[in-house]
């Protein structure tokens, strides 16, 4: 692929992502996406086989970024609680910097999309409760968490926290911080 056509698809993503920035969107369509990059339907298609493609390479992002950083905080941090408690933290910031992947990722936006792209949303969200999981798992391993700890209610309550962060983030269209009350809620659920 030639770097031209890496740029074209890049900037196709970009306005994708951009146009989901818009509280209350309504539906995206390909032709008006085309029309806000001046392209035709045409030349979308060139990039990508379908929306639900474009899609695809939005969570290819998503995930790329979200789990790089989960990578670098696991590695950097040696306590499994401040390990969970800075994943939190990471995906409440990370929504706020990328409101319109936040649509993507509360589902909002692939409402009448393809049934994999929610599949994927559901997906991210379950490696996200795995990630952590592991966190959790190994502040018992280490003594900072008491060994009855139910370590996978826990971090089903704190993927809860984030997906509850990201709904009302996109609800109140962008007008309630995800990471709000975050540092206090954590410091309630993790002590």
């Amino acid at each position: 692929m030639s770097g031209k056509s890496g740029d074209r698809k890049h900037q196709i993503l970009q306005m994708l992502a951009e146009m989901l920035e818009q509280p209350h969107a309504a539906r995206i369509t390909t032709a008006a996406l085309a029309a806000r990059l001046h392209l035709s339907e045409a030349a979308l298609y060139r990039h990508f086989a379908s929306k639900a493609q474009m899609f695809e390479g939005l969570f290819e992002f998503i995930e790329s970024s979200v789990f790089s950083l989960i990578s670098q905080i696991t590695a950097s941090e040696p306590d499994g609680i401040e390990q969970a408690r800075k994943m939190t933290l990471m995906l409440l910031t990370f929504a706020r910097l990328n409101r319109g992947m936040t649509r993507v990722l509360t589902g909002d936006a692939l409402v009448n999309e393809d049934a994999r792209l929610q599949a994927r949303a559901s997906q991210l969200t379950n490696r996200i409760d795995a990630s952590l999981r592991q966190a959790l798992r190994s502040a018992v391993v280490a003594g900072t968490l008491a060994p009855e700890t139910d370590t996978s209610a826990l971090a089903s309550l704190l993927t809860n926290v984030v997906l509850g962060g990201w709904l009302r983030f996109a609800q109140s269209a962008w007008q309630t911080d995800p990471t709000q009350n975050a540092e206090t809620q954590l410091r309630m659920l993790l002590g």
